[in-house]
């Protein structure tokens, strides 16, 4: 456009002025530069005037100006400019990118089917386009995990563990039927499930995790890969999480000590903080919770490495609401793991000091 603007034969000065403070942000962005003598020996080819005469022409002065602000990247001589209405453009640009990608799935789901059979019975992806027949999203939701596909002796199995509604029975069904992880995984985010729904495949995951005869660690593996995927997913892994720990002195100890398998597996790959353990009120300890915490604290102290234990116990560290959680940690360590530890096991002694610096680290570095 500029140089369309010197091209005239009637040179527009205002029009050069203003698409010079135009394209700022521009040239700013992308690092675009004038070497020292661009800027008049452009003006003084284009214009073919002396350098006296040039100078005595206040616009042109002003253009001059311009460039080589530009030039010296110093926006703040260029009047006018005003990068703030940009900026909050590109802001909120970036916040409802943000917005939908964390929200839920917009994703049409059109079949190959829908896709030839489109001259027939219509595009009803396309907003405003007539259809006839075609089918909903829905459909083929309950399409894809229908009864059909499983077997009456998964189903029979579903009935048994109390997976009384569709939903749950669906996810049941998936997770029994998988091939490994990953499979489950696909199969269970292809469903479409969301808000209420959605949650439930944690509480289906939970239930047969928890429910087996022995720990099986796939349900801990889909479970990490859920909490990676989204946060949604680890908030209720949370809660979830949290109700059990409230019933601990009701649970069976085939429950019991698969809950303890669990908590420990999500400690150690990151997908919980010992935040986890923040609801358990330390003053208040029944026997079940002892167990637990003293079960959970030892797998976590001799199942993992030292730098692995630093980082673990590091996370609570210098965190002014979890001041109460990492005294209760010490406190129990000191109390129920390492007086009841045999003298030759320096192993867990060791490991445990090295937690209890790891909570104390960022304390002693703020009050230093």
């Amino acid at each position: 456009h500029i140089n369309r603007a010197f091209s005239k034969k009637k040179k527009n000065i205002p029009e050069i002025n203003n698409q010079l403070t135009g394209t700022a942000i521009v040239f700013r962005e992308n690092k675009i530069v004038f070497s020292s003598d661009v800027p008049k020996n452009i003006i003084f080819v284009k214009f073919g005037i002396g350098e006296e005469l040039f100078l005595q022409t206040l616009t042109v002065r002003f253009m001059l100006e311009t460039m080589l602000a530009l030039k010296n990247n110093d926006m703040r001589k260029i009047p006018g400019y005003d990068p703030e209405p940009v900026e909050k453009l590109k802001k909120l640009q970036r916040s409802l990118i943000q917005r939908n990608a964390a929200g839920s799935d917009v994703k049409l789901r059109v079949s190959l089917d829908n896709l030839l059979s489109a001259n027939q019975v219509g595009r009803w992806w396309i907003v405003g386009s007539s259809w006839s027949g075609a089918p909903m999203i829905s459909e083929q939701e309950h399409k894809s995990v229908g009864e059909g596909q499983f077997t009456a002796k998964v189903l029979e199995l579903a009935r048994k563990q109390r997976m009384n509604t569709e939903v749950r029975r669906n996810i049941f069904c998936v997770l029994m039927t998988s091939e490994d992880y990953l499979d489950a995984f696909d199969k269970l985010l292809r469903m479409g499930l969301k808000d209420k729904q959605e949650r439930e495949i944690v509480h289906v995951l939970m239930d047969c995790c928890l429910q087996e005869k022995s720990f099986n660690g796939f349900y801990a593996v889909l479970g990490e890969k859920f909490c990676a995927h989204n946060r949604r997913f680890q908030i209720t892994f949370q809660f979830s999480l949290w109700d059990k720990f409230r019933e601990l002195s009701n649970l069976p100890a085939r429950t019991f000590n698969n809950l303890i398998q669990l908590v420990t597996l999500f400690l150690q790959k990151k997908c919980f903080s010992l935040s986890l353990l923040k609801v358990i009120e330390f003053g208040e300890l029944d026997k079940a919770k002892v167990r637990f915490l003293r079960q959970v604290l030892t797998r976590l102290l001799t199942d993992t490495e030292p730098e692995d234990v630093i980082g673990i116990f590091s996370r609570i560290s210098g965190i002014p609401q979890l001041r109460m959680l990492r005294e209760g940690l010490k406190l129990f360590i000191s109390h129920f793991l390492l007086k009841s530890a045999a003298p030759q096991d320096a192993s867990l002694t060791e490991r445990a000091r090295i937690a209890t610096q790891a909570m104390e680290a960022k304390e002693a570095k703020v009050k230093l």
